[in-house]
């Protein structure tokens, strides 16, 4: 498609973005499993149906764990009219959507609004609307839409031009919206653009459920840490219907400690964060279970008032972030992210900061038993561990 005729068409396409639909689509951060972070490459029909079945059996899907997504290499050619078809990995992915949604699970799909994926697979530039056609038409509920095979035309387009390189940016992913829209099928819509030009000012005005604001995390303590605090300051813009995304859980991935998995799991759920798990469910340990399906951690992450944790006091490796909930009990979460063990002996809970004159009843959710805020309450955290309280008047 000429840069004209794409032009027109955002135009004959553009209609307010209703917010009501939004929030209704992802009225709290969705939750699900990504096959990028264990299978990358290698994934294909029978591990996604695989992965259907133990999300059931393993309880996952009861914990709201409810989307299936396939991330890059599913796609194949494209016939003579423009419409892709899958690869031989995947061989019906109509009727894959089919069994998916027979378990009570939903269907995500990825891809690229340039003409390759990362992976260097088909993208969608110049076939968004066949491509979202596509997608409705097997049943998909949601899409993860990825910068980076549009990169290349950006540079070319505009090499020395950073703003015509993120108007182009924002054209792309608003005509891809436009597109689902036109379908008339709901599909959460996730951009994983990396946080370039401050995504979280305009993700809204073009449709998107969520956006990535950061690189790529990995299965590693540092990395983890460096992507999730980094999140400071971003809370006023997200909510219901549109939510910052740190990236995909590692829990159980790597070398991650069960201390670090637990870290790694409260700061999403206090980040308000999209929970999509990336572990292998065949060999998913009862340790790693636990974690990722605490009940009382899940429902900070998918508590209803929709309101992002912020840091509220810091000293040394010891952070607070605090996050208000709808029942009008306030989240409050301890961090050690240093290598020693630390305690609390010398650094005050700030519970004035958080609005409390005298000691909330506190319940912990990791250890699910209630504590008393009182000066005998001086734990010793661990290196890299946290401790999730839930601090009610």
């Amino acid at each position: 498609m000429k840069p004209i005729l794409r032009a027109l068409a955002l135009l004959l396409l553009a209609s307010p973005v209703l917010p009501a639909q939004a929030q209704k689509l992802a009225a709290t951060p969705p939750m699900g499993w990504n096959s990028w972070n264990y299978f990358a490459g290698r994934v294909t029909d029978k591990d996604i149906r695989d992965t259907a079945d133990l999300l059931v059996s393993t309880g996952m899907r009861d914990a709201g764990y409810i989307y299936v997504n396939i991330d890059d290499t599913w796609e194949g050619e494209r016939d003579a009219q423009g419409i892709i078809h899958t690869n031989k990995k995947f061989p019906d992915m109509k009727a894959l959507s089919d069994y998916v949604h027979s378990k009570g699970l939903k269907l995500g799909i990825y891809s690229s609004p340039g003409a390759q994926t990362c992976a260097h697979y088909a993208g969608s530039l110049d076939h968004e609307q066949q491509d979202a056609q596509t997608y409705a038409d097997w049943g998909i509920d949601y899409l993860k839409y990825d910068l980076c095979g549009f990169r290349e035309k950006q540079k070319a387009e505009a090499p020395n031009d950073l703003a015509k390189q993120n108007k182009m940016m924002r054209d792309a992913y608003m005509l891809m919206h436009q597109a689902i829209l036109k379908t008339g099928r709901p599909m959460v819509y996730s951009l994983c653009q990396y946080g370039f030009d401050a995504v979280w000012d305009w993700g809204p005005e073009v449709g998107a459920n969520s956006w990535r604001t950061t690189g790529d995390i990995n299965a590693t303590y540092d990395r983890m840490i460096v992507i999730g605090l980094n999140q400071a300051g971003l809370g006023k813009f997200a909510g219901p219907g549109h939510w910052n995304d740190p990236d995909m859980l590692e829990v159980g991935n790597g070398k991650l400690t069960m201390d670090e998995n637990r870290f790694h799991m409260t700061l999403w759920a206090m980040l308000a964060s999209p929970l999509l798990a990336g572990n292998d469910l065949t060999k998913m340990t009862p340790e790693v279970a636990s974690i990722l399906m605490n009940k009382q951690v899940v429902a900070i992450d998918q508590d209803p008032l929709g309101h992002q944790a912020e840091r509220v006091y810091a000293e040394g490796p010891i952070e607070f972030w605090s996050r208000p909930l709808a029942d009008g009990s306030t989240a409050l979460a301890i961090f050690n992210t240093g290598e020693d063990p630390s305690d609390l002996r010398n650094i005050p809970l700030p519970l004035k900061q958080l609005g409390f004159n005298k000691a909330p009843k506190a319940h912990d959710l990791w250890l699910d038993k209630s504590v008393t805020l009182d000066a005998a309450y001086k734990p010793t955290l661990p290196r890299h561990s946290t401790i999730l309280l839930k601090l009610t008047k």
